[in-house]
């Protein structure tokens, strides 16, 4: 199971334990710097080509990075909220109590564990 960080995230973390530097990594996949940092941070995306050489550079699969990829549950949520109002009303509700500090996303993540996940007998 993945662990509960971000694709960039998990990214920045390689880079960083490898020693290299950001411009460098950026040079070398033929991105830009600022794009390379905005993959870091979750605002955008490499090409399949681009990930994978950066994986390679890495020393990782680029399953490794792929696990960290959260865009199609994101979508799939943004699905389900347009499709069921009451659902986004849900979401949004839970968003505002994380923003608010009320609620963080592993209480989330243990409640709905809790309520779904495997049966204990």
């Amino acid at each position: 199971m993945p662990e509960n960080i971000t694709m960039g995230r998990k990214l920045r973390d390689l880079r960083e334990a490898a020693g290299i530097s950001l411009r460098e990594l950026a040079r070398e996949a033929k991105v830009s710097a600022p794009f390379l940092s905005d993959v870091e941070l979750g605002r955008r995306f490499p090409k399949e080509e681009t990930l994978a050489f950066i994986a390679q550079k890495l020393g990782v699969a680029i399953e490794t990075l792929k696990e960290h990829d959260t865009r199609s549950a994101v979508n799939d949520l943004k699905r389900m909220a347009d499709a069921a109002p009451s659902l986004g009303f849900a979401f949004r509700s839970m968003v505002n109590q994380v923003n608010a500090g009320t609620l963080t996303p592993e209480e989330i993540a243990a409640k709905l564990q809790d309520l779904y996940g495997p049966k204990r007998r």
